[in-house]
């Protein structure tokens, strides 16, 4: 369904509205308005023609409404407009970038008070003025009106940019050049499409319950994991695309290998216990960890099936006084709680393999596999996510068919990724994707390199998705040999459907759903473009140099940031030669993947990040 109420602010002779008016049905309400006064425009014959063609059409003309008040300008039943443009605004006569962009600001921040919840801001601007890369030549961003920041401070985001093209409006002369009766130079105009952001305040932690027996447990989200535990991707009702990729994967690998389909459990782990093969790198010191409380009536249960050991791990628990908490300079720090135990968050689903592979009714030669969300604490980097979603193959068979059996699901999972990776490429494309199986040091482990154009032609990326492991027989199946194979399900869904930023699969937008159809597979295309960048500089004072703990310093930025921070990059390091201190400095940089974010949210963030690193981390900020 269209638009049905649309508003037109900012008018100068009404030729657009006049020609607008033409193309509209029947049913579609325009109002035109204009700033002038009618006796401003009694000499303007051109002005005169228009509005006479728009009254016999029955649009609603308004004269003197100020488009940076425009609550003002209607009541309350006459608002929720489905569309608002502004065409070329201009503050009249030489007024710089600064008093234009002012004006930008307070006309999204007034659009606001009279926009429907799914409604459209329409702003056209002359070629360089918007300051996006969308622009061709791009003004620097200092010289430019930077319309997406100003959006930013009405809460909307830019969705889509289109060329401006007058012959779609026949009649249409764009007057008020210099506030002179001529015409703007629209060649290379765009016409630039904002909607409304989710607000950050979504963002919060929150409290989860879980329950054994007739025992209630509750615990807070991570702050730098809020909105990413019980999000339920996987699930059978999901038509999310790391479901729909997952799913894709089993059926092609379905086609070779019986098939044994594993719940997976919720993903907390006691602190003692859990049991790995050697040989994998499940470091406790880079998971997330949890504090168990006594249940908290005020939260959220948290979906999923209790493993064994987390089950046994609970009964024994009541009042624990005493737990250890484990610190990466190999000391323990004994902390006296009631009422509370500490847990983890699994950091992959490799901590599994042995109780599945132990379990009396497995079956070598039946590919089992098992899917669900990792956590594990992370450097910002682009392609690196501290939650993302993890399926893992484990195959059985004799070891006398090591080297045959082993081949055979190498190639044929090669095959598989290659058709999924190629499904977005442009039909004729001599771009192609590659995935390789690449030995490791010890040849009985592999990594999965891909290499993919699928976020655009002068865009390739270089990307390990996945890894394979293999091991001889254990104690229950002497004569096995095993084969785990972990894939990163995020990163395969942004490889396939061309999705850059691994943040949007997390977000809470139903905008995002709206872009996958079942059974099909087309390029993404964000509802979000050319978000803003922050930079600021941090640098301080380390107490204890052996003591800086680099990998919590990017946890506590990704946690104060809302995820907002994207690039954390090490400045240098100076020593103060008489006091022996050291300080060290960084640049963060702020942007967003779906929501507005404006200069002064950033600047909050890094205030409070000053007081958290210093508060955490035992630093002096200078």
């Amino acid at each position: 369904m269209g638009p049905r109420r649309l508003l037109l602010v900012g008018e100068g002779n009404f030729s657009f509205a006049a020609a607008l008016s033409e193309t509209l049905d029947s049913s579609v309400c325009l109002t035109a308005t204009c700033l002038q006064h009618p006796a401003e425009l009694a000499r303007d014959p051109v002005a005169q023609e228009n509005l006479q063609r728009l009254r016999e059409r029955g649009t609603e003309i308004r004269f003197s409404v100020d488009c940076t008040q425009l609550a003002n300008a209607f009541e309350p039943q006459d608002r929720e407009f489905d569309r608002i443009y502004f065409n070329f605004p201009h503050c009249g006569r030489k007024a710089g970038v600064a008093k234009n962009r002012k004006l930008l600001a307070k006309f999204f921040q007034s659009c606001v008070d009279v926009l429907a919840e799914e409604g459209e801001v329409h702003v056209a601007l002359c070629r360089g003025q918007g300051g996006t890369s969308a622009d061709k030549p791009q003004r620097e961003w200092h010289n430019s009106w930077q319309v997406v920041a100003m959006a930013a401070l009405g809460g909307l985001i830019l969705s889509d940019v289109l060329p401006f093209r007058c012959e779609a409006v026949p009649g249409y002369k764009c007057t008020g050049y210099r506030s002179q009766d001529k015409s703007f130079h629209i060649e290379g105009a765009l016409n630039h499409i904002f909607t409304r952001s989710l607000p950050f305040e979504g963002s919060q932690p929150r409290v989860f319950s879980i329950k054994l027996g007739d025992q209630w447990f509750s615990f807070s989200e991570p702050k730098a994991l809020a909105g990413k535990l019980n999000r339920d991707f996987l699930e059978a009702s999901s038509c999310h695309p790391i479901k729909i990729i997952n799913e894709k994967l089993i059926v092609e690998l379905g086609k070779i290998f019986p098939l044994k389909r594993l719940k997976c459990s919720f993903p907390l782990l006691p602190l003692e216990g859990t049991s790995v093969l050697p040989s994998w790198n499940c470091d406790s010191l880079s998971s997330f960890w949890i504090n168990l409380h006594e249940y908290n009536s005020d939260s959220e249960f948290l979906h999923g099936e209790i493993t064994k050991e987390m089950e046994d791990f609970l009964m024994s628990f009541s009042q624990l006084s005493i737990y250890k908490s484990p610190r990466r300079d190999g000391k323990e720090v004994h902390e006296g709680i009631s009422g509370q135990a500490k847990v983890w968050l699994r950091s992959s689903l490799l901590v599994h393999v042995q109780a599945i592979i132990q379990a009396p009714d497995f079956l070598p030669g039946s590919l089992y596999i098992l899917s669900g969300p990792v956590f594990r604490k992370c450097h910002i980097l682009p392609f690196t996510m501290p939650a993302f979603h993890e399926t893992l193959l484990i195959l059985g068979f004799n070891q006398s068919l090591k080297d045959g059996c082993l081949l055979s699901l190498l190639n044929h999972l090669t095959g598989i990724l290659d058709s999924l990776l190629t499904q977005t490429l442009p039909e004729g494309s001599m771009l192609s994707s590659s995935v390789e199986f690449v030995p490791q040091l010890n040849a009985n482990n592999y990594v999965i390199h891909v290499k993919s154009h699928n976020f655009g032609p002068d865009c390739a990326k270089d990307l390990i998705i996945g890894s394979v492991t293999s091991s001889a027989a254990n104690l229950t199946h002497k004569d096995q040999y095993f084969v785990f194979m972990s894939i990163n399900l995020d990163l395969l869904a942004m490889l396939t459907w061309g999705i850059t930023d691994w943040r949007m699969l997390w977000t809470f937008d139903n905008r995002f759903m709206k872009k996958f159809v079942p059974g099909e597979i087309e390029p993404f295309k964000s509802y979000s473009l050319y978000p803003p960048c922050y930079v600021h500089d941090i640098s301080f004072w380390l107490k204890e140099e052996k003591g800086f703990d680099e990998l919590e310093f990017h946890t506590m930025a990704r946690a104060v940031s809302q995820d907002t921070i994207i690039s954390i990059q090490f400045l240098g390091r100076f020593h103060h030669p008489k006091t022996e201190q050291v300080s060290l400095c960084y640049r963060l940089t702020y942007q967003t993947c779906d929501k507005a974010l404006t200069q002064q949210q950033v600047a909050s963030m890094q205030s409070q990040f000053r007081k958290e690193i210093q508060q955490q981390l035992h630093v002096i900020p200078r």
